[in-house]
């Protein structure tokens, strides 16, 4: 009996761990007006419901592709701290060069987190997009990642009330039957600060919202308000251990909505 009650307390306190886990790449904004360094703040939080933070160690890789040529950024990366409202935790603050037209994909390698709760490790593969004069250049390229989404939408000027559709990777090939994630960011990070902005929505009912990818590894979905907006196709990586224990290897990709006034 001791032990159905104890399994039974544990599958009860699935639902609350299992809120979604996403590396956010964020700047004030996808359009870029004047060339110029764009500040970038690495986090790993639940922006969804402003939660728990967890602690981002130093990445892997943190790059820019523009034009089809890769920047190494690893040299502005500096340890900072973000406070959620439960908790505070390491965070780091990065800069991208935005100087000439067209698109910059800033991508995120990180070194893998142990979610001690589910006694996994989890590892985000991000990408987040830039723009600078509307000119398209890289959005709907493959970054030949270990697993990423590949936007079949301009992701940075997606129209709110509209869809997004998205194709998961890995290695290259589509994922079939992947589960994604899909996370609204609610609470905005203040770069000018440690904290976020006030939040501008709730979560919904019902836990992580999510859609499963088809036979060819696509999936679309309906965008219904403007921000950014998340999706992290889970355990869709080639790599599946690490240290001895099972890797969950993400892509995750950002994107941003805009009203059409």
């Amino acid at each position: 009996m001791k032990k159905l009650l104890l399994a039974a307390t544990a599958a009860m306190a699935i639902p609350a761990l299992a809120q979604a886990h996403f590396l956010l790449e964020y700047t004030d904004d996808t359009m870029i007006e004047r060339p110029g360094d764009v500040p970038v703040k690495l986090i790993f939080w639940h922006p969804f419901e402003a939660g728990h933070v967890m602690t981002l160690e130093k990445p892997e890789e943190f790059y820019v592709i523009h034009n089809g040529k890769k920047t190494d950024l690893m040299d502005t990366l500096k340890e900072t701290t973000f406070d959620g409202p439960e908790n505070t935790a390491k965070a780091f603050m990065g800069s991208v060069p935005v100087k000439r037209s067209g698109d910059y994909v800033v991508v995120t390698v990180p070194a893998p987190y142990y979610e001690e709760s589910e006694d996994i490790y989890i590892q985000q593969i991000t990408k987040a997009y830039l723009n600078r004069n509307e000119l398209p250049t890289d959005w709907n390229q493959p970054q030949g990642l270990a697993t990423e989404i590949l936007p079949l939408n301009k992701p940075y000027n997606v129209i709110a009330g509209s869809t997004f559709t998205g194709r998961v990777l890995s290695d290259g090939k589509p994922v079939a039957g992947a589960e994604i994630e899909i996370e609204y960011m609610a609470a905005e990070p203040d770069l000018t600060g440690t904290g976020s902005k006030a939040p501008t929505a709730s979560p919904l009912p019902g836990g992580a919202l999510v859609a499963i990818s088809d036979d060819n590894g696509y999936f679309t979905f309906g965008v219904p308000k403007a921000g950014y907006w998340g999706f992290a196709a889970l355990g869709s990586g080639p790599e599946t251990e690490h240290d001895g224990k099972e890797l969950s290897q993400d892509a995750v990709i950002w994107i941003r909505a805009w009203d059409l006034e």
